[in-house]
């Protein structure tokens, strides 16, 4: 089986609520889809969301990409050896990580819909769905708890919050939305807001608040801060921005700076680097969660193969694309109460003929 034909297709999309988080506010995404046709007609599609504080590229950067590099490498080859195909293609794309997912996503798809199975199954097949959260960003408190109300009214019963700005903004939000919404779980992201000093208060004023995940509290410039909070608090620390590639899985690791850590596959260049960045966590019995950007439902399915394929990937902040108008890869699984359901057909889905 050979790669005959490569076609590309941008698709840019307007969030229904733009969001604020530490560092930034977003109201818009630019994904590019990618498709591989083999000569019978069989197709493998793969989806890149750049993001250049996650992923370190701009739009240019990937389109460029996928004319000069991307399209001519893959012309011709064979799916079936991706793995060398992935590993020849990351020295062309340093830099370009959700470039690099999109091929993984594009091969792993087109070859699991060859087998006949869907992807998640292809890659290990241990579970059958996974409950995920739905994150609210930075928004005034009477805002926050409208929003959690509207959420977990439509059966959600795990959300994350947003913070990392204003200190005393982010104790209040918790300890109301705990006395709101007694039955739910909570998670907190401080998108690298916060020193150590502020980090270490706000676990100890929101103690009795019980929140489950203490995301990227400090900035990814240093490992040793987010140690220092690791060190100091009951709350599992997970880490996100500070984690790229499976290098920095491995220095996390092995210095144990973390309890846990987010694998989101533009960050880290695809499924299989997302496989070796678990594998790590596993031997380092760290805590997995499988996250998101801001993608189209094509990129949120594959996460949620990638999630469902592994024991130890417990977690899901799988939501990237519940805010993206006019998306048409939302129909590639199924969110039912807060659960994630894949297809069963082959691949990552029946696939919409959008080009």
């Amino acid at each position: 089986m050979k790669i005959k034909r490569i076609s590309c297709h941008r698709l840019d999309l307007t969030l229904s609520v733009p969001y604020t988080i530490a560092y930034e506010s977003v109201s818009k995404t630019t994904n590019f889809i990618l498709k591989l046709e083999t000569a019978s007609g069989l197709m493998g599609y793969g989806c890149a969301a750049p993001d250049l504080h996650v992923t370190g590229e701009t739009t240019e950067d990937v389109e460029l990409a996928i004319y000069k590099v991307v399209i001519p490498y893959l012309e011709g080859k064979d799916p079936f050896t991706y793995i060398r195909l992935l590993d020849e293609l990351k020295t062309q794309l340093e830099g370009k990580a959700s470039t690099l997912a999109m091929v993984d996503m594009a091969l792993l798809d087109l070859v699991s819909r060859k087998a006949g199975v869907p992807l998640y199954k292809f890659l290990g097949g241990y579970k059958p769905s996974i409950p995920t959260s739905i994150t609210i960003g930075i928004l005034p408190l009477d805002d926050t708890l409208k929003q959690a109300a509207e959420f977990v009214a439509s059966g959600f019963f795990i959300l994350k919050i947003k913070g990392g700005k204003v200190l005393e903004e982010d104790i209040e939000k918790m300890i109301r939305l705990r006395e709101a919404f007694p039955g739910i779980q909570l998670r907190f992201d401080g998108n690298q807001g916060y020193s150590v000093a502020q980090a270490l208060e706000f676990v100890r004023r929101t103690e009795e608040v019980g929140i489950e995940i203490f995301e990227q509290p400090t900035l990814v410039q240093g490992d040793e801060n987010l140690g220092e909070v690791t060190r100091q608090v009951h709350v599992p620390v997970m880490a996100d921005e500070s984690l790229k590639s499976l290098a920095d899985a491995f220095r996390l690791a092995r210095h144990e700076r973390i309890d846990m850590v987010n694998i989101k596959l533009m960050k880290v260049g695809g499924i299989i680097e997302g496989l070796h960045i678990n594998s790590v966590a596993r031997s380092a019995s760290l805590e997995v969660m499988a996250g998101c950007i801001d993608e189209c439902g094509l990129g949120i399915a594959a996460g949620l193969h990638f999630a469902l394929s592994r024991r130890n990937i417990e977690y899901a902040d799988l939501d990237g694309h519940l805010d993206l108008l006019d998306d048409p890869y939302g129909g590639l699984f199924h969110l039912r109460e807060g659960v994630l359901y894949p297809s069963e057909s082959p691949g990552l889905g029946p696939m919409p003929e959008v080009f």
